[in-house]
């Protein structure tokens, strides 16, 4: 670097005006004069700095903060214009040391790029710190809120860390920034590899937005990372899933690409959460109903009309039987699961926490070693975790209790109770009577 010592012949500064002003010895003065004038050049940056700060930037502070606008706070915050303060007193060094210090060169070309360096690390932090601006404001924005900003952030950090780092390199080796480029192009393969996750990580960013795959405030389950919970945030390189018992589990973003996962957010948006749940009955407990159930069934007011129009059916098939009606095998009748099934239906239906728009049913499905399974199949209008548990389960609690009145039996594995029960039978004495007697 060719420092223009030619340009300010004015104010350089040699060892002698310590001798002229100080009447220093001239061997004394040689020594002290490099001391002097280093730590006049940093009290002279300090009062441009300061002065620059008091004058300037608490100027800019005072009117933003009048404003009714708030991004220019976010400014404030991150301290944008605290940092640009240090250019001046940078500036300063660059126009002032080259005729300063025009005695010692080599030590000037040093300050000088060193200065540079301090302007180019300073353009670089107000640059990320931009960056984190336009973060924090598109993060809270109704359009941006849902999408991976921070990812893209993240990529121009690196884009911009890269750049200043390549800068600063020329400054310091004096070589073209086109030097450093062409030297990077011959180690794509190592930069590939180190960047690797960095890469990965940007092209799922890309997908899962243009794909709406993932959004922050989704719900979703992800097994293989025992996931299960909320977004907290997309970032380049990992995604934060907050679970439900507030635990924080952290998901290489990649992996939403490459890996299976479950996303919640249908069902938010849809009409209603989904219960489907089984209750297993005893099919030894099915029976046909008879006069006195078939009365019993018609107080219940969720089944009277259907009874009663199925006893008009019934009568009206049965008629026309050859055999006489008495005969179960002959004749039509009901039986104890398919009204059972029928209140079900009419219970969910008059529920006014489902929604009767979705698909609503109670079906059988096939028999197991159990019993036969009656499924209740609906959504309700709840969709908050805890609030749907509570329908679910004040509908459960009505169906299993009420299951007696209807003469079935919920299938259980029998316990360590019903097992000491079978034993004690087996243990009482059995009344024998004498094949023999005497008369």
């Amino acid at each position: 670097m060719i420092l223009p010592d030619e340009k300010y012949p004015s104010i350089q500064l040699d060892p002698s005006w310590l001798t002229d002003f100080f009447n220093i010895d001239p061997r004394i003065a040689h020594y002290i004069n490099l001391p002097i004038l280093l730590l006049g050049l940093l009290i002279l940056c300090f009062i441009a700095w300061l002065l620059t700060k008091k004058l300037i930037i608490d100027s800019i502070h005072k009117l933003f903060l009048k404003t009714k606008i708030t991004w220019d706070d976010i400014l404030i915050e991150k301290k944008i214009f605290d940092k640009l303060a240090y250019i001046i007193p940078a500036l300063l060094v660059i126009v002032i040391v080259p005729s300063i210090f025009a005695e010692y060169p080599t030590l000037a070309n040093y300050i000088v790029t060193l200065a540079m360096i301090v302007i180019l690390l300073v353009i670089v932090w107000t640059i990320i710190a931009l960056l984190a601006v336009f973060d924090n404001i598109l993060s809270k924005s109704p359009i941006f809120m849902d999408k991976p900003v921070t990812s893209y952030i993240q990529v121009l950090n690196i884009i911009v860390y890269l750049i200043g780092g390549i800068l600063i390199l020329s400054l310091l080796l004096g070589k073209s920034p086109f030097y450093f480029l062409g030297a990077m192009g011959a180690m794509t393969a190592i930069l590939l590899l180190i960047f690797k996750d960095t890469i990965l990580g940007f092209v799922a960013s890309i997908q899962m937005s243009v794909y709406d795959m993932v959004r922050v405030g989704d719900w979703i389950a992800m097994p293989k990372y025992d996931a299960d919970g909320d977004v907290m945030s997309i970032n380049l390189s990992t995604v934060k899933v907050q679970n439900w018992d507030k635990t924080i589990t952290t998901i290489p973003t990649y992996a939403f690409i490459t890996d299976s996962f479950k996303n919640w957010r249908g069902m938010s948006n849809s009409g209603g959460r989904r219960i489907k749940r089984a209750i297993y009955l005893k099919v030894s407990s099915f029976c046909f109903c008879d006069d006195q159930m078939l009365e019993q069934f018609k107080k219940y007011t969720l089944i009277r009309d259907y009874i009663l129009e199925k006893e008009k059916e019934i009568k009206k098939s049965n008629s026309a039987l050859i055999d006489n009606e008495s005969n179960v095998v002959n004749a039509k009748s009901l039986t104890n699961i398919g009204v059972f099934r029928v209140y079900a239906e009419n219970y969910i239906l008059s529920n006014p926490n489902i929604n009767i728009e979705m698909t609503n049913m109670v079906r059988q499905l096939d028999p197991t070693s159990k019993g036969m399974p009656l499924e209740i199949y609906c959504f309700t209008y709840e969709k908050e975790w805890e609030k749907y548990e509570v329908v679910k389960s004040d509908i459960f609690d009505h169906l299993l209790t009420i299951t007696s009145q209807f003469k079935l039996e919920v299938f259980e594995e029998p316990t360590g109770k019903d097992f000491r029960s079978l034993v004690d039978v087996s243990h009482q004495p059995v009344d024998v009577p004498h094949l023999y007697s005497q008369s």
